[in-house]
């Protein structure tokens, strides 16, 4: 299956007859970039930020690419205010990627090998920085925006833009052969409705799952890295009450809850000293104090998973959160050797009754080989007397093969078992009907007389 081209000015201009070569291109850019800076004055410098400086330096640019005498014609003058703008105002080279909102990853691996992941596929672009210098001056713009830091002393940063794309930047010495840069772009988040449509779970999923929030079930989200594990749980948070406090705990902010109480919390590193930092496992102790209905952790992986799974079990019911797994069990797993990190005092089977006690239902997402996600299992955890941690899948995804086309073909299905929370929801009663689904068409808000119709065995085809 062929890859989809990518649009760049850049590697176009070589081929019209009133632009210069890509070498002569490059060095008129840099010699532009040079001037402009020079007669810049400080002040104005330190304005460039603002949405009132950007036609006075256009037009600047603009008297510039006069003064060069060159003989570009009016296509390639555009293009050369373009991309001198870019580098001044914006990221240089990657400015027209961060504006396609069909991009959800930018990943630099060299000055000339630039990719983008679109549409679930990883596709690399003609985009190209100058130079390892002129790459780490990008990445040094970045990270000084949201006030960060980035030099042979702290040679890792990961950070957040204020369009909410999270960034992490790795320069020498770590990185080998020049500067390294991972942009995650997070467009609108997409709705329940939303991932029907993409094929990511069907509505039986869907209605297990909304009444599994309703419900207050404690929910653990697994999955790769890329999977949609966030964008799962801001789907899923919909289903959460307009009158309940949440309190949210992330190590660099990406979810995007519409309720109107949410009180949500960042991770802080340390200080250019090596102190200051402030963990995830700091804020879910203090999360306690803060009067939560519910408590939602952007991602599990650390000491914080015993705090998390105390929480879970001494009241605030209906948590949510994500973890890094190959699948349910290996979920499991990775909870019990995060916790024996936090406190190796702990016998193993406390650790596991505390998990079995705490966390409810597992939701495993995954990212196929044709860059499709589906949710591939939705398990459920019983208590049992002697604490061990027994899985049983509810709904599952089935594939059958590959297509022609490269496409993976299954289906989802579910199993015999019936949930056991469905008891909870009959003893709480029905939940009240609302006139618009949130679900899509045709399908009510989740409450225990549509739930008694759940059909085992049923099977629903992509």
């Amino acid at each position: 299956m062929d890859s989809p081209k990518i649009h760049d000015k850049n590697a176009n201009a070589a081929g019209r007859r009133d632009s210069p070569s890509l070498p002569e291109f490059a060095e008129l850019k840099h010699r532009l970039h040079r001037k402009l800076v020079e007669r810049l004055t400080r002040e104005r410098l330190a304005e460039l930020d603002s949405p009132q400086a950007r036609p006075e330096i256009r037009a600047t640019i603009a008297h510039l690419v006069e003064e060069e005498q060159s003989h570009l014609g009016s296509w390639s003058k555009e293009l050369a205010i373009d991309q001198v703008l870019h580098e001044v105002l914006g990221l240089g080279p990657l400015e027209p990627l961060m504006e396609d909102p069909t991009i959800s990853d930018i990943l630099v691996t060299t000055p000339e090998r630039v990719y983008i992941e679109r549409s679930g596929r990883l596709i690399k672009t003609p985009v190209r920085f100058k130079d390892n210098a002129h790459l780490q001056r990008i990445i040094q713009k970045i990270v000084a925006r949201v006030g960060r830091r980035v030099d042979e002393s702290s040679p890792m940063v990961d950070a957040r833009l204020p369009d909410g794309s999270r960034v992490n930047a790795v320069i020498a010495p770590i990185a080998v052969d020049g500067p390294l840069l991972s942009i995650r772009r997070f467009p609108e988040p997409m709705v329940a409705e939303d991932l029907v449509r993409a094929g990511t779970l069907n509505l039986e999923m869907l209605e297990l799952l909304a009444a599994a929030v309703r419900a207050k079930q404690n929910i653990l989200i697994s999955g790769g890295t890329g999977t949609g594990k966030t964008t799962l749980l801001n789907a899923l948070s919909a289903f959460i009450t307009e009158d309940e406090r949440i309190v949210t705990i992330e190590d660099t902010a990406e979810l995007q809850l519409k309720q109107d109480h949410v009180a949500r919390m960042e991770t802080r590193p340390p200080n250019i000293e090596g102190s200051g930092a402030i963990k995830e496992r700091q804020l879910l102790i203090n999360a306690l104090r803060m009067r939560p209905d519910r408590i939602i952790v952007g991602e599990v992986r650390g000491e914080e998973a015993l705090d998390m799974l105390q929480a879970m079990n001494t009241g605030n019911e209906g948590s949510l959160a994500t973890i890094h797994a190959n699948n349910c069990r290996d979920a499991v797993r990775r909870l019990e050797l995060m916790v024996s990190f936090a406190n190796p005092n702990i016998p193993l089977p406390a650790i596991r009754q505390q998990i079995s006690a705490s966390v409810h239902l597992y939701v495993h997402i995954s990212r196929l080989r044709d860059g499709s996600r589906r949710i591939t299992q939705i398990t459920e955890s019983l208590e049992r007397d002697d604490g061990a941690v027994v899985l049983r899948d509810l709904m599952v995804f089935e594939k059958r093969g590959v297509s022609r086309r490269g496409t993976v073909e299954g289906s989802f299905r579910a199993t015999e078992a019936v949930p056991a929370f469905l008891e909870r929801l009959r003893g709480e009663g029905d939940f009240p009907e609302v006139e618009e689904s949130p679900c899509g068409e045709g399908v009510s808000w989740v409450h225990e007389a549509r739930l008694s119709t759940f059909q085992p065995k049923k099977e629903t085809s992509l």
